[in-house]
């Protein structure tokens, strides 16, 4: 058989097995995968040595444009998320203007047209004024569905009031992004705030008990609205438990937990970064970031995600709490990960369920996040024992920095494929944008 591209000799892995095969590629989609000695190709790849995995899908990012295209903007966002392995992003509402309306649906799926280096789509923001049409609004093409912020973050959209979080819920069946923050509470504790503010106090003003609030209440308005909900970026450790007791009872809650939530810990990551740290919700204590790594053990969370939330380094420079919360990590989503199995406290099976194939079955992403033939050939080709430092120069959001700088990597991402083309190779981009809007069931 003659395929247009053919990668050979890799180690191809799911969520299920590894296996050494080779995987032929025709018409941007995989045809086969096994052994094809015999046959031919217009291009091929030796991958011997190296792991194939489904390009990632990281269903959390803020890419900024409209409005904020000083902090990023849709070519460098998806620039760094293809770099770093990412062949699929779903980006949040909160620019300005905020996507609430099929306008402004239009508008970002407009400019990401040609100039997107990886496939996008865009949530749509769930507000009071617009909750009784986001049945109508949330399958729009090119919309995975409806994102809730129940706390403030970067942004005006917020849905804090009971009764509108109620109606929102009860128009539209997709699965509904939350952002679980307990408004009422943050803005009571801001006035605990100390007479010389240093970002090590953002986790005691945006306490445990604020994300507890919340997460407690929409998952009560789920399960009695019937509404399936996907709580982002868990921080605590008390939330995991009763996350698992919802599930047990048949709620239809999903959940996330991000790298960096995994990887730093207060106050040390405080001290050390300062207001570069700063993040909502915030990275927490070491009791925390243990309990979240006995949750995931434990099978609580779906799905991996990085919250890509850039800002400048002069608006980050800003005193606390003047400086704005989150951080740069599409690009560092999978390294860091491939990083937590190279230290053995992840394996690369969780890696592809977590951030493939899961985020696909979460939103109906149309032949997206699986190595079948069939399906989309976006893939990424590991080395699993590169090891190397993470340096400021390597950084392609606009932003220009990153948590992680200094940082010591390993599993290296040797090339990425989108379309069933080579389109990245070491951490450069080659050939021109291709990304492409996806496609929702």
């Amino acid at each position: 058989m003659a395929f247009d591209l053919l990668i050979r000799n890799g180690t191809v892995v799911t969520s299920s097995h590894q296996e050494v095969a080779d995987i032929g590629i025709v018409d941007g989609k995989i045809a086969a995968i096994g052994s094809l000695r015999d046959s031919t190709s217009h291009e091929t790849i030796d991958a011997t040595g190296l792991s194939i995995l489904p390009g990632v899908i990281d269903t959390q990012v803020h890419f900024r444009e409209p409005g904020l295209e000083h902090k990023e903007d849709l070519a460098t966002g998806t620039l760094a998320a293809l770099v770093g392995g990412v062949t699929a992003i779903l980006e949040m509402p909160n620019t300005n203007p905020n996507t609430t309306s099929p306008e402004a649906l239009q508008d970002k799926l407009d400019r990401a047209a040609g100039r997107a280096s990886c496939h996008y789509g865009f949530f749509f923001g769930a507000s009071a004024e617009n909750a009784s049409q986001l049945g109508e609004y949330e399958n729009l093409p090119g919309t995975p569905g409806i994102k809730i912020f129940m706390g403030s973050s970067t942004g005006s959209l917020l849905v804090d009031d009971q009764e509108a979080l109620r109606q929102v819920l009860l128009h539209g069946h997709k699965r509904c992004p939350i952002h679980a923050e307990d408004e009422a509470r943050n803005r009571e504790r801001k006035a605990l705030i100390s007479d010389h503010p240093h970002a090590r106090e953002h986790p005691f003003l945006r306490d445990a008990e604020s994300a507890k609030i919340a997460t407690e209440r929409i998952i009560a308005l789920s399960e009695e609205t019937g509404r399936p909900v996907h709580i982002l970026h868990i921080s605590t450790a008390i939330e995991p438990p009763i996350i698992a007791a919802a599930k047990k009872r048949g709620s239809k809650i999903t959940a996330e937990v991000t790298p960096q939530h995994l990887w730093f810990a207060g106050p040390d990551c405080y001290d050390r970064l300062g207001t570069l740290a700063q993040m909502n919700p915030p990275i927490r204590s070491e009791a925390d970031r243990a309990g979240l790594w006995e949750a995931l053990h434990a099978g609580t969370f779906e799905v991996f995600g990085s919250d890509h939330a850039p800002h400048t380094l002069e608006e980050k420079a800003q005193p606390y709490p003047k400086s704005p919360s989150g951080m740069p990590g599409v690009q560092t989503l999978l390294p860091v990960l491939l990083t937590f199995a190279a230290q053995r406290k992840l394996d690369l099976a969780t890696i592809v369920r977590m951030a493939c194939e899961n985020p696909a079955r979460l939103y109906g992403i149309t032949n997206k996040g699986f190595i079948q033939t069939g399906y989309d050939a976006d893939l990424v080709l590991v080395d699993p024992n590169r090891r190397y430092t993470f340096e400021r120069s390597m950084v392609k959001s606009k932003c220009g920095w990153s948590p992680y700088e200094g940082e010591t990597f390993c599993g290296g991402i040797e090339q990425v494929i989108l379309n069933g083309h080579v389109a990245a190779i070491a951490g450069e981009p080659i050939g021109a944008p291709s990304g492409q809007m996806l496609r929702f069931s």
